[in-house]
């Protein structure tokens, strides 16, 4: 099936009403958003200028209508060929007023004068602008009128669409035929960073935009850690490699990884990967509506440390689309109630012995009666590279 690439008007329309009745239920007149995703997921501003952290952009979603953008005007043009009509622009980078005046302007336009402000204010969220202009911006609006968000774009981003599901499990789909293909990259004598160089490369070639996240590790039985970036030292019969990826397709990500034997390795690997399968298939068959994030994660964590409450990793998964790792996180302490169109991870870790750890991570979809991978799952068994 042919995905294709952004999303027709109704895909946005959909969102802001979804957003506008909730912001009626919790009393709020606009929502301001900051955030490359936040400002994305209204609009479908998709632009890897987010790079450079020296202007602020800026989003707001009046009650009723479609959202007003107020941003630099090195982004009108891409702006313009969105659905967005109501395009405030100033030139940016200005050290005297970086569009403080004009989103405040907005603001006394489109907000009556006692209207609450949301503001994403929870975990996982941060505010992209410089502190000394949103306490300017707090005063010029008035005491009080800058508030949390009440978790509305948590709620709106946790649940994804079914254009948004096929976005993700094409990029799954593109880390899947490139790790297929390692075999051709790795092997005894090749170093980790070329391994990672050219399996960043083997993605590319099959189709990703660009490779947001490459993690991973290879050692004697097993890996210190997933989050090092590679090092050169070469393969050894021995090894277990394992690769984590995160390739970007028309502004959704994959987060998966898989390991492999690079020649014979002890049979206690053998035995830890398989356990990571079973857990893995544990908490697959619970996930469906109904079930909690921490229902997930203690599936798995009876089969890969007997219960004792996870590792030093924290989660034993989490929430995937726009942002790599999204909410929920799959922790004894998350009672978020899973939905019909939650993508997660699930990635549970064991460890062999000390400095010698392996991790399985999968993605999958939340159905209306269980769940569906969508990244392919991985061998029972654990790959072989000769």
């Amino acid at each position: 099936m042919t995905v294709q690439r952004g999303f027709p008007t109704s895909e946005y329309e959909a969102r802001v009403g979804k957003a506008q009745r909730l912001m009626a239920e919790a009393g709020l007149a606009a929502l301001l958003l900051t955030t490359e995703p936040e400002v994305r997921y209204f609009t479908g501003f998709l632009t890897r200028f987010w790079e450079s952290p020296t202007r602020p952009w800026f989003l707001i979603l009046p009650a009723a209508g479609r959202p007003v953008a107020v941003i630099p005007s090195i982004g009108a043009h891409l702006m313009g060929q969105s659905w967005i009509t109501d395009i405030r622009t100033w030139r940016s980078p200005d050290y005297g007023d970086d569009g403080l005046s004009l989103l405040t302007d907005a603001f006394k336009e489109l907000v009556p004068p006692s209207g609450k402000i949301g503001v994403p204010s929870a975990l996982e969220s941060h505010l992209r602008m410089p502190l000394s202009d949103y306490a300017r911006l707090q005063d010029a609006l008035g005491p009080e009128r800058l508030v949390a968000d009440k978790l509305i774009m948590r709620r709106l981003r946790s649940v994804k669409t079914d254009a948004e599901i096929s976005k993700i499990c094409h990029a799954c789909t593109i880390a899947d035929r490139s790790f297929a293909r390692v075999r051709d990259i790795a092997r005894t004598g090749v170093t980790l960073d070329e391994v990672f160089r050219r399996f960043q490369m083997l993605c590319l070639e099959e189709g990703a935009d660009w490779v947001g996240y490459l993690a991973g590790g290879a050692g004697p039985g097993g890996y210190g850690d997933v989050i090092t970036p590679a090092v050169s030292r070469e393969l050894a019969s021995g090894d277990v490699l394992m690769l984590d990826t995160g390739v970007v397709w028309d502004g959704y990500f994959c987060d998966f990884d898989r390991n492999y034997a690079v020649g014979s390795v002890p049979r206690d690997v053998d035995d830890a990967y398989a356990r990571l399968i079973e857990a893995t298939d544990a908490a697959f068959e619970i996930a469906r509506p109904g079930a909690t994030a921490a229902d997930l994660f203690h599936a798995m964590d009876r089969i890969v440390s007997g219960g004792e409450g996870g590792s030093d990793a924290g989660r034993l998964g989490h929430g995937l689309g726009m942002q790599l790792t999204e909410w929920p996180s799959l922790i004894p302490q998350d009672d978020t109630v899973l939905e019909p169109g939650m993508v997660l991870t699930l990635e549970p870790g064991i460890e062999i012995a000390p400095g010698q750890t392996l991790v399985h991570e999968e993605n999958i979809v939340v159905s209306g009666t269980g769940a569906e991978y969508l990244s392919a799952p991985a061998p029972r068994d654990l790959p072989r590279l000769m």
